[in-house]
């Protein structure tokens, strides 16, 4: 059974950045296309960005693009997402997860059959 661990939230101030990075340990993961989902207190599960397993084709929710970049090395099989310039609503607990399938396009988070326990970022004002 393959295994997603996040890491690197924490707390910044609005405006700010955070790195979040995702380990897997299948390395059949390393074909996979890997997306970022977050939910904040209250919410759903949202989707954030996704990466194709070549790192050749990206797509990002409308809330995050331009400020949010996706990225992935295959041979670390670990995938990455740049925050910056922070909004206060971007606090979440953010997940890492990997679907069977390839391709990016794929927003529904019951079509992702493994995930992560999740990493918390919180932006402050």
């Amino acid at each position: 059974q393959g295994q997603l661990v996040e890491s690197g939230g924490g707390l910044v101030q609005a405006g700010g950045s955070l790195r979040l990075s995702c380990a897997a340990s299948e390395r059949t993961f390393s074909t996979r296309t890997k997306t970022w989902f977050r939910q904040a207190p209250g919410k759903e599960r949202e989707f954030v960005a996704a990466l194709n397993w070549n790192g050749g084709s990206t797509d990002y929710a409308d809330s995050v693009k331009g400020r949010f970049t996706i990225s992935r090395d295959n041979a670390k099989n670990t995938v990455y997402l740049l925050m910056n310039s922070l909004k206060r609503e971007g606090t979440a607990v953010y997940y890492c997860a990997v679907r069977l399938g390839t391709g990016v396009g794929v927003r529904d988070r019951n079509e992702y059959n493994y995930w992560g326990q999740g990493t918390q970022g919180s932006v402050s004002s």
